[in-house]
Formats: structure tokens, C-alpha cells, sequence
């Protein structure tokens, strides 16, 4: 039996979380798996852009990460099988990475413009959606009765960096340079 993908059961402004609940669809805790999930999207566009196939393995551990992190964020329950799904070893992956790609680049002597290759282009639009969905995570950690790990929020901030240096990276692989901002006199 093949699933219908409309269900109808949303028609009335709800969604359903992991487990029985249902919730409006503009609840803070949708509204921070949704920009995670716009955020799994753009990762998506970088990859079907094409990097390099050691780089694309690195993007397709991204989002699947990123699939993780919507369903702990997607899962109310702190006993729930998805809340605590994101982990210390995540973050771990993340560092080391960056470390590998920093040892690679020139150190940064000057702040960097969006820019430089589509796909490193693409990568910063990656980070500042990342950024935002770090934001709609701390939000929904304010909110009363909204239980969210905290480490989701160390996942992010980390995520955003390793994009924005991913981003030089690709630059710097496909032979451009970064685009650097020099203030004006």
C-alpha cells in the first residue's frame, strides 16, 4: 500500500508532533524544525550545485544531521526516543572538520563578503539561515512548558561555523578568492 502524501489532516491549521500532539503550524516548535529543514533544503542546492566528491560527502553528512535535529526538535517529550538524538560526537565531527579545512586556508585578516563561487555563494546563505534557525531554537527554549536540549543550540552555532569556513574552503578548491570587505574611506 502506498502512502497519499496529502493527508487533509492539516487543513485546519495543525500539524502533528512525535507523539499524540497536535500543535498550530505557526508554533514556535514548527517554526524552528521548518527553518531547519529550509536549512537541510540550501544544503541540498550547494550539493546539486557540485563540489568536489570528498566535500559532497561532508555536505550529505549535513543533512543528515540536519534530519536528526528536526526530529529532536519535532519530539516535545524529554523522554521521547528523538529528544536527545543530537549528541556531543556531532559537534565533535563538526570541529574536527573545521580544524582540517582552517589548517588549508590563509588566516582571515579582514571580514568576508558573501561571495566568491556559487557554491561557497550558497554556502553563506546556508549560514545565515543556520543562524536563524539557532535563534527560532533559543526562542522555543523560552518558551514556557517547550522543552528543547540544549545541545541542539551548541550543534547550530558550530554548524554555522563549519559553513562559514566550508564556504572558503569551496573557494578556495575551485581557485577564487573570497571576497573581502575593506571598509571605505
Amino acid at each position: 500500500m502506498q502512502l497519499k502524501i496529502y493527508t487533509k489532516s492539516g487543513d485546519e491549521g495543525m500539524t502533528g508532533l512525535l507523539g499524540p500532539q497536535r500543535v498550530f503550524k505557526d508554533n514556535a516548535r514548527i517554526g524552528a524544525y521548518g527553518t531547519v529543514d529550509e536549512l537541510n533544503a540550501v544544503v541540498g542546492v550547494v550539493r546539486a550545485e557540485g563540489v568536489d566528491p570528498d566535500l559532497d560527502e561532508r555536505l550529505n553528512e549535513v543533512q543528515e544531521d540536519l534530519f536528526v535535529l528536526g526530529s529532536a526538535l519535532a519530539d516535545p517529550n524529554p523522554d521521547g526516543p528523538f529528544f536527545h538524538a543530537i549528541t556531543l560526537n556531532h559537534i565533535v565531527k563538526l570541529e574536527r572538520f573545521i580544524d582540517k579545512m582552517e589548517a588549508e586556508l590563509e588566516p582571515l585578516k579582514n571580514f568576508i563578503l558573501p561571495g566568491g563561487s556559487k557554491a561557497s555563494s550558497q554556502l553563506h546563505l546556508a549560514r545565515t539561515i543556520c543562524r536563524r534557525a539557532e535563534r527560532d531554537v533559543v526562542s522555543l527554549m523560552h518558551v514556557e512548558h517547550e522543552p528543547v536540549d540544549p545541545i541542539t543550540v551548541v550543534y547550530l552555532n558550530r554548524l554555522s561555523d563549519y559553513l562559514f569556513v566550508f564556504a572558503r574552503f569551496v573557494n578556495l578548491r575551485a581557485g577564487v578568492a573570497d571576497a573581502l570587505w575593506i571598509p571605505r574611506k
